[in-house]
């Protein structure tokens, strides 16, 4: 820089330009200087270094340095290269301005900060794209441990920018935080117990992204879609998004049915309530209701929606002044909710039809009037 500003004085003492103006055209001459290799360095990472980055990456059969080194994240560091040009150039372009070149510096230092913190953030962003459908455990406490560490780089670049504005150390702003810790954790409160309640929520591995939940206090019951230190998204089944705090499961009950996934077929357990003057003994001494109870189970047995070789049980329990319950207790194969629902009402259908068959009666309670 020092050789183009001794060239530009000569080019214009040559062109006859007076010394009160040589002064102030010189320096606009090499503002446009420094503005032009900033932009020729942004354009050599964007043309250059990002295609050749792209293609070393694309050669390897790992993943994990696609996503971690994609486009977003190189395109968001190359936004950092023409910054630290310009804060480079600036001491030598604003030599005889010193005020002037202290301001710019310390803009030029706060963008240099804000846009590492962004390509941070943009790279630890990048660990999404690594997972499936679902999360281990593992992975959903590394991925709320990253969540922490984003909050904790904004808060230190926080920092790190007033204390540049105000020219100050960040170590002493820091030690002046001290001091009003209390207060900031009476104001932050919630934002505190919401972190809290995400790493024991994670930690303990009480759900999953891709969980299905029920949780009655908030009204959700649905697919977990995401999970984040303060929030945990849960898309119904009737495609309405409700999002529930971390510290609301933590604190409060809600039903988990990974289990049932995780099993070859889902439980089903209805009632039919017979009417106890139905309840008939045939010449060999055997009682309909037996009778009836033993063939739902052989039928239930054959029946191609019912898992093979699961339990399955139809008995009576304690009588009722509204009928002797029957309960049917059976494994369906379909577990998602509206082919189980079908197979279930196909079922009792057929359980309801059959009693007329062996001389039982449904208990229908009839009005007085």
């Amino acid at each position: 820089m020092e050789t183009i500003t001794i060239f530009v004085e000569k080019l214009l003492t040559a062109m006859g330009v007076s010394p009160d103006a040589m002064s102030v055209i010189c320096h606009v001459v090499l503002v446009a200087v420094a503005i032009l290799l900033s932009a020729l360095s942004g354009w050599l990472c964007k043309t250059i270094l990002i295609p050749l980055v792209l293609r070393l990456t694309a050669k390897t059969e790992a993943r994990w340095d696609d996503v971690l080194f994609g486009r977003k994240v190189l395109l968001s560091a190359c936004r950092i290269v023409p910054a630290i040009v310009v804060w480079q150039l600036l001491p030598l372009v604003f030599y005889d301005y010193p005020a002037v070149r202290e301001v710019l510096t310390r803009l030029t230092a706060i963008y240099i900060t804000v846009m590492s913190v962004s390509t941070a953030i943009v790279f630890i962003d990048s660990f999404k794209e690594l997972e499936g459908d679902s999360r281990s455990a593992r992975q959903q406490y590394l991925y709320s441990f990253c969540g922490v560490l984003k909050i904790l780089m904004i808060f230190i670049a926080v920092i790190v920018v007033v204390s540049i504005a105000v020219n100050k150390s960040p170590l002493a702003l820091f030690a002046g935080l001290g001091a009003a810790s209390a207060i900031v954790m009476l104001v932050f409160q919630d934002t505190i117990k919401g972190l809290v309640a995400g790493v024991r929520l994670t930690s303990n591995d009480m759900v999953r992204k891709g969980d299905r939940i029920t949780v009655p206090a908030a009204g959700a019951d649905g697919i977990v879609e995401d999970i984040t230190l303060t929030t945990v998204k849960v898309r119904n089944f009737d495609n309405t998004i409700i999002t529930v705090t971390p510290q609301t499961l933590v604190d409060g009950s809600f039903q988990n049915w990974k289990g049932m996934k995780e099993n070859a077929g889902r439980k089903a357990v209805r009632k039919v309530f017979i009417d106890y003057r139905s309840l008939q003994e045939d010449a060999e001494g055997v009682v309909n209701l037996t009778r009836y109870r033993d063939h739902m189970e052989q039928w239930l047995g054959k029946n191609e929606k019912v898992l093979a070789d699961s339990p399955i049980l139809v008995h009576q329990l304690d009588g009722t002044p509204t009928g002797l319950p029957v309960e049917f207790v059976f494994w369906l194969k379909s577990q998602d909710a509206l082919p189980y629902e079908r197979a279930i009402s196909e079922i009792m259908e057929h359980a309801y039809a059959k009693c007329a068959d062996y001389g039982l009666r449904i208990y229908q309670q009839y009005s007085n009037s």
